[in-house]
């Protein structure tokens, strides 16, 4: 990709400024000498000037030409590089180039990468490594190269504006692809035949005879009688459930955990289920929350409606705003009138924090069926289980144990509303809310 018009500089180097820096102790010298002021004065400065003038003259004439790219999506955590190529036209030794590239947004690092390399007559490639830490918009704002001549007294700057050219940083669908795909693989019986749906739903298909080992609840006793033998009868699992995925976009969403703010493990773990929901039949949509009621996404089914999840997740903000859990979640039972499986994603900190969680909790499973799910912090457990060598290790022992206490107690309470909770590592979460799911349509809770 060619890029718009570059801006050259001249300066001088270092070496340069100390050099003429010089005919001033000499200059002091040859006048205490002679007594009065001489020309040999100006000899020393006037062949530093002319020195770096013949510096500049022999790389005027140089001309570079540059060409980048660079991918257009970098998925999250991966790392990905933008690849810098320069043409020299005639030039004859090498010459040492230092290129910097000026980044802006969620970078890992530092927002300036530098790299140097010997530019010759074939050219120079260069590239520049970047892994985003963050979902979003890295934008390329500049690039930098600068060069000195062969006497190391001028320096050449060549700044080449980059436009709006953006890397997206994006969620890893390619590795929950994979991980759902294994999971089908396991989930498959070799060597039979695709069956039906049925069995264990909720959603009446036929009768059959009963035989011994049935569940006796499913024993039909008035047309038993009616046919004078035993009938059961036969579900067919249910289809078209309404699932929501409900992110919150608030100040504790943005801590880092394992290399990934919470809000990315979290968008990984719900795009798997939903993955995984579309491809059994069922409707997926999202909802974004934090201080207000921020976007809604109805749900939808197919590959398309996947797509739209993904640029919903992709669009989802890390606010610094304190979550307003009642306004929210009574927003989101508003907007959802059909009994659906309701995911919200989240977290607290303390019992006190966490009463307007349990409330809206609370309000939303008197229709819907509610999964909550959130994560421990990992440092936060390896200092409560870490035996303490120190007064210091102690008390951060004590401190993380009490932070425990006061999570399982909040568990607890969301547990005795009927709300089923899930609070895994950050590594096992994709798995757990995949499992938790799978295990509510199979007993018919929806």
């Amino acid at each position: 990709m060619s890029p718009p018009r570059a801006r050259l500089a001249i300066r001088p180097t270092p070496r340069l400024a100390w050099l003429f820096a010089l005919s001033a102790p000499l200059a002091a010298l040859l006048v205490s000498g002679f007594g009065s002021p001489s020309t040999w004065a100006l000899a020393y400065p006037a062949m530093c000037l002319l020195l770096g003038a013949l510096d500049l003259l022999l790389r005027l004439g140089l001309k570079v030409r540059m060409s980048f790219d660079f991918p257009r999506t970098l998925p999250l955590g991966r790392e990905g590089r933008i690849a810098v190529r320069l043409d020299a036209g005639a030039l004859g030794a090498p010459v040492l180039a230092e290129a910097a590239i000026e980044l802006a947004g969620p970078l890992a690092d530092t927002p300036v990468h530098r790299v140097s390399g010997p530019m010759t007559p074939a050219g120079l490639e260069l590239f520049f490594p970047v892994r985003p830490a963050r979902r979003g918009r890295l934008i390329l704002r500049a690039l930098w190269l600068r060069w000195s001549g062969p006497l190391g007294l001028c320096r050449f700057q060549v700044v080449w504006p980059l436009g709006e050219s953006a890397i997206e940083s994006v969620q890893d669908v390619g590795g929950i692809h994979g991980e759902a795909l294994s999971f089908f693989q396991r989930e498959a019986s070799l060597g039979q035949k695709s069956q039906p749906f049925r069995g264990e739903g909720s959603e009446f298909d036929s009768l059959m005879e009963y035989s011994q080992g049935m569940d006796n609840r499913l024993i039909d006793w008035k047309r038993s009688a009616r046919h004078h033998r035993l009938l059961a009868k036969d579900f067919r699992q249910e289809r078209n459930h309404h699932i929501i995925l409900a992110f919150d976009t608030g100040r504790l969403m943005r801590e880092p955990v394992m290399g990934l703010t919470r809000l990315d493990h979290y968008v990984r773990a719900a795009l798997l289920m939903a993955w995984v929901g579309i491809r059994s039949g069922d409707m997926v949509g999202a909802a974004d929350f934090a201080l207000n009621f921020n976007a809604f996404l109805k749900p939808g089914q197919g590959a398309t409606h996947f797509s739209r999840l993904q640029r919903f997740t992709a669009a989802l903000g890390y606010g610094g705003d304190e979550t307003n859990f009642a306004a929210s979640l009574a927003e989101l039972k508003n907007r959802t009138p059909h009994r659906s499986l309701v995911v919200v994603f989240t977290e607290f900190i303390d019992v006190i924090s966490a009463e307007f969680l349990v409330e809206g909790l609370g309000f939303l499973a008197r229709r819907h069926t509610v999964v909550f799910v959130s994560t421990p912090d990992p440092v936060l457990a390896g200092l409560r289980d870490r035996a303490p060598s120190s007064l210091e290790d102690l008390a951060g022992s004590v401190i993380s144990d009490g932070f425990a206490r006061d999570r399982a107690i909040v568990l607890e309470r969301v547990a005795r509303l009927g709300i089923q909770a899930i609070d895994v590592p950050p590594a096992a979460l994709g798995a757990a809310v995949l499992n938790r799911y799978l295990a509510i349509k199979q007993r018919g809770i929806l």
